[in-house]
Order: C-alpha cells, then structure tokens, then sequence
C-alpha cells in the first residue's frame, strides 16, 4: 500500500514545544498567560489589526462577531452560500436568518452583484439585513473593493471570514483586517494550526475586549462571580497559544510552500485539457492554502477523485453550496448556478507545506494516467 498523502496535515517544527514547555515549567495551563498575550500580540503584528481575542474555533469568532455586531433573533445575515457550514452556523445559534448568496468565476467568493441584489430585495421585503459574511475561500480573497463600497452604500457591516486566509493580502492588505471584524481559524488541516483554535481580530480595541470578555463567561469586575450578560467558555488556553507562537513563525515559509504547490501542479498539469486553474486578479495574493482545479464534467472529477483514492491519496470535492444543504434549504438564497458548477466540477488537491516533490509527482502522476 502506498503512504497517504494527506489533502492538509499540520506541519510542526519543534519550535512550538518551547512555548509549550514554557508554560509547564511556569504552571500557565489556564485560558490565560503569556503564550495567550504573546500570541494575541504577534498577530497583530503580522497582520496590522491594531486588536486580538484568541479563542477556541474560528468558529466560535464567527459567533461573537456577530453578537458584537448586535445580530439577534430573526434578523437576517447574509453570507456566502460556497463554504464550510461553519461560516453559518453561528447565525442560526443567535436564530437570526441566513440569507445565502452565490459566487463570481474570478476567485470562486461571493459575487458582488449578487450581493447588492440580494440587499436590495431583502430591504424591498422589508427586512434590511444586519451584517454581512464575507469568506475568502481556499486562501483566495474577495472582490473587497466592490464589496466594502455595498457594505457602506447600505450602511451594513461586514465580518470577514478569513479562516482559510491568514497570510493572504488583498492591493497590499492583510485579509481579516479591512472590516470592522475578522476572524482566523487555527484547526488542524489550516496553514498554520494550534491543533484547534481561531482569533478575531479588529481595529477597534473596544470590540476585541468584549470578545474577551464574553469568551470567559461575561464575568463582571466583582470580587465575587457576578454576571449581568450571557457568557461563553471560549477563550484559547496558555498552551494552545504556545503552539500558535510557534507556528506563526514560520507563517511566511508556510505560504511559499502552498504557492510553490500551486505552481507545481499548475506546470506538471498544464498539458491535461480538462483541467483549469483558478489565477489571481491583478492585487490578489493567495496563501494558496489549498489548490483546487476545475475539470470539463463532474464524471471526470470523480474519475480524478477515485484514482487517486485508491493509490492512497486524498483529494476532495470543492464545498457543498449551503443552499443545498439539508439544513439550511429552506433559507433564502440567491444563486446563480456559479457555486453548484464548482461542487460539480472542482476538485482539492493535496496542498500541504510539508509534501515533498515525490509526493506532489506522485498525485500529478496519477491524474495523467486517467487520461492516458
């Protein structure tokens, strides 16, 4: 049997250990300490957010961001319909409404026309929504110009979903950091990881204190255990934080990795027909977190998909759209067939910083005999 190769595994250097040993030998094991303060502040130093709250999940950023976006029950939140459900789920915690809207062909994210449609027909409705998802998805940033400039026409907020993005820049700006909110998802199979983890990120220091804040249980200034807000367990622990400090280390080294990868199997592919890439418009910068092709039909993906799969190597579908997901429906949803084509179509290749050129050989190998 051959070895995996795996679609994203965490890459450690060892680095991370000595921010881990750190905090046993000085007893930080609680959701506070140095590594949390550290890390907090080294991401915003990579960044530019001017403020940080890390926490459990990327996911659990989402959720706060919303609150402190004062979303509430039936309140209405757009949000790309091609993502991971963790991208709405936290809408449907606060049981406001998920309004899903579909994808452009230039970077696979939300389409800025779609959006501005889906505002104008919610407000003609009657129901002007609270906030706006925005996700760059597979590293690649959204049309952030058309975006922003819809977000003030109609005065509505934009949290940044930059999960898969951190590292990725937009003319020059960091994703997570051109709204009022971003977030960070530090999960296992991320560019960089703390085995689980996110932060939100903000520039104003007002919003990533009430994070904070409303991660460790709302708990007043009292001597005592007073609450006068409900309170979430979502604050990132001393270790966990020292694997992040680690990690962002070599954050930069991690995306030359993923370029490289793009640009390997970009070449080594190129003379396969039935596949395309997805280029970077002109001021875009991918961390290329994972690469993704397209090919002319859904049968030859999953020609593409079960080769591979039984030579060992995982590849994946492209995500599922959110508006043909069982659960979510029955939301509204504005599509325009973009984002069903890409799951039909689209495929994930393995991506990880740590595979070597006789792995990535190996997948690229593989793909040419299907058409051989």
């Amino acid at each position: 049997m051959n070895e995996k190769i795996w679609l994203s595994s965490p890459h450690l250097t060892g680095e991370e250990q000595k921010y881990v040993k750190e905090a046993f030998d000085t007893n930080w094991v609680a959701p506070l300490g140095p590594n949390v303060n550290g890390f907090e502040q080294e991401i915003c130093n990579y960044t530019g957010a001017k403020s940080c709250s890390v926490l459990v999940s990327g996911t659990a950023a989402i959720h706060l961001g919303l609150i402190l976006l004062n979303v509430k029950q039936d309140d209405e939140v757009i949000c790309s319909t091609f993502t991971f459900s963790a991208s709405v789920n936290p809408i449907c915690y606060l049981k406001a409404i998920p309004v899903l809207v579909d994808s452009e062909k230039d970077t696979l994210n939300m389409c800025p026309e779609m959006l501005e449609n889906a505002i104008k027909d919610r407000i003609k409705k009657g129901k002007k929504p609270k906030a706006i998802i925005i996700v760059h998805l597979y590293g690649m940033p959204s049309k952030m110009d058309e975006i922003i400039a819809i977000s003030k026409k109609y005065e509505i907020p934009v949290l940044e979903d930059a999960a898969e993005a951190i590292g990725s820049t937009y003319k020059g700006i960091q994703m997570g950091t051109m709204t009022e909110i971003g977030i960070y998802s530090f999960n296992g199979n991320k560019i960089i990881t703390t085995s689980g983890g996110g932060a939100l990120v903000s520039n104003s220091e007002k919003i990533t204190k009430k994070t904070t804040f409303l991660a460790t249980q709302a708990r007043d200034n009292a001597p005592h255990y007073q609450h006068s807000e409900i309170g979430y367990n979502y604050r990132m622990s001393n270790i966990v934080a020292g694997i992040g400090r680690g990690q962002l280390e070599v954050l930069d080294d991690r995306v030359k990795a993923r370029r490289a990868n793009y640009e390997f199997y970009k070449k080594e592919l190129s003379t396969v027909k039935q596949i395309t890439f997805t280029n970077e418009p002109e001021g875009f910068y991918s961390n290329r977190w994972l690469t993704t092709i397209l090919l002319d039909s859904y049968e030859t993906r999953e020609k593409i998909r079960l080769a591979l799969e039984k030579v060992n190597i995982e590849a994946r579908p492209l995500w599922k759209p959110m508006h043909l997901q069982p659960i979510f429906k029955n939301y509204p949803s504005y599509t325009n067939g973009v984002s069903e084509d890409l799951f039909d179509n689209g495929l994930c290749l393995p991506s990880g910083s740590n595979l070597s050129n006789n792995d990535l050989e190996r997948v690229c190998d593989s793909i040419k005999n299907c058409f051989n």
